[in-house]
């Protein structure tokens, strides 16, 4: 963690955070200036060893960076059609490489009633991910928001209820250790607490030790909304400032992308992008929409997008994914919900009802699979060398007939394939 920080210390002098040439005063990026920040940030390099003169073909497979989505409950839980659910494992492979349970491991969704433990989706989700080699997201341990507290919580003593909070951690590490990718400890908390408000401002750290006793290399994220508007960015630095102090230990930043209306602000998301990883923390963008839970459409929830507003929709999408991904500090960013049949948002998603795709899908899969994916065919020099620029993640390099499959990490920058 503290290399994390020196390192984002570095990129942020060397780098800037201005417009157009990258130096100055905050504001909107122009687009040749995330394209080069994409390069510097998203690539390294690949180097194959072979003959002289030997011929070298190389193809991505994956990306390192997170391009995620929601699972739905219904997908898992016996809920959709064997047509419907079958397309919805199928679109979700071929769109995405990670992903975050959408309300399965919500503690109102496992347990309604005390002592009354559901596993069965939490399971069904880890089996289809784990046989696909998809890292998930555990979201969330416990959310904290009044209202999505069971009553029968409410009802216990002071003391029943911390001892009820250590067993759903304890439960849960114990159940599902080195399991999941990452978890959401206590969702939201910058808006509400109810435990805190009965239990006192240590509780987050006896949530997290509870946790981390039964499963040590679980990573736990915080995780609010209204934070990439910069509506309350300065008090989210603040809050994630005050859980360090007190040894809370947080491993990254989760910052909620749908509190924006149809569009958003790219100044706003930049900045609160760069106040955020000064914390030296990586950063999860892990509900993205658009258009947002401020959009007319979350009250409207028939109302049709035209023609023009889908190309807008797409632009949009575009446009919010380019600053997350020129951006250094971010490690992924996964959407809230993809088809129409299974997003709280229906008019954000990607594919349509009868999966036919929008414009928006056809925008992110040209980011993601086309501008944003390494594909090249090469010869070796005469040294027999065949070095390639290439966004980092798996690859199939194959030459004289042979493949091997190797990962270019960011962390190390550069990999070597060997033929020789």
């Amino acid at each position: 963690m503290k290399r994390y920080a020196v390192l984002m210390m570095l990129v942020y002098c060397f780098c800037g955070t201005g417009v157009g040439s990258g130096a100055g005063a905050p504001g909107r990026l122009a687009p040749d200036v995330l394209e080069a920040r994409i390069r510097e940030h998203r690539m390294g390099e690949l180097v194959v060893r072979a003959k002289p003169a030997a011929e070298v073909h190389i193809e991505q497979l994956r990306h390192e960076f997170w391009f995620g989505a929601a699972l739905s409950s219904g997908a898992f839980g016996g809920r959709m059609s064997t047509e419907d659910q079958r397309r919805y494992e199928e679109t979700f492979l071929a769109n995405f490489n990670a992903a975050v349970t959408e309300n399965a491991v919500k503690w109102l969704s496992m347990e309604r009633r005390p002592g009354e433990v559901d596993y069965s989706v939490v399971d069904a989700m880890l089996a289809w991910t784990a046989e696909h080699d998809i890292p998930l997201r555990g979201h969330c341990v416990f959310w904290g928001i009044p209202n999505r507290v069971q009553d029968w919580l409410k009802q216990m003593n002071d003391d029943d209820l911390r001892e009820t909070l250590k067993n759903r951690a304890k439960d849960i590490g114990r159940c599902y250790r080195g399991r999941f990718a990452e978890y959401d400890l206590n969702n939201e908390m910058l808006h509400a607490n109810y435990y805190q408000d009965r239990l006192g401002p240590g509780i987050t750290k006896n949530m997290a030790d509870w946790f981390k006793e039964a499963d040590p290399d679980a990573r736990l994220f915080v995780n609010d909304y209204d934070i990439l508007t910069g509506n309350r960015l300065d008090d989210y630095v603040k809050h994630i400032r005050g859980f360090l102090d007190q040894g809370v230990p947080v491993a990254g930043i989760g910052v909620q992308g749908h509190l924006h209306g149809d569009s958003f602000d790219p100044e706003a998301l930049q900045h609160a992008l760069d106040e955020l990883a000064k914390i030296g923390l990586p950063i999860r963008v892990t509900e993205f929409n658009m258009p947002g839970q401020r959009s007319r459409y979350m009250r409207e929830r028939n109302l049709k997008l035209t023609a023009e507003q889908e190309q807008a929709k797409a632009k949009t999408i575009t446009e919010y994914y380019r600053i997350c991904f020129a951006h250094p500090a971010v490690e992924g960013i996964l959407m809230w919900g993809f088809w129409e049949g299974a997003n709280w948002i229906r008019q954000s998603s990607l594919y349509r009802r009868d999966w036919t795709p929008t414009a928006a899908a056809d925008a992110y899969r040209d980011l993601v699979f086309k501008q944003w994916w390494t594909r090249r065919d090469g010869r070796a020099d005469m040294d027999g060398r065949c070095r390639v620029r290439a966004f980092y993640g798996k690859y199939a390099v194959t030459c004289a007939g042979q493949t091997q499959q190797v990962l270019l990490s960011k962390e190390k920058g550069q990999v070597t394939v060997r033929f020789e």
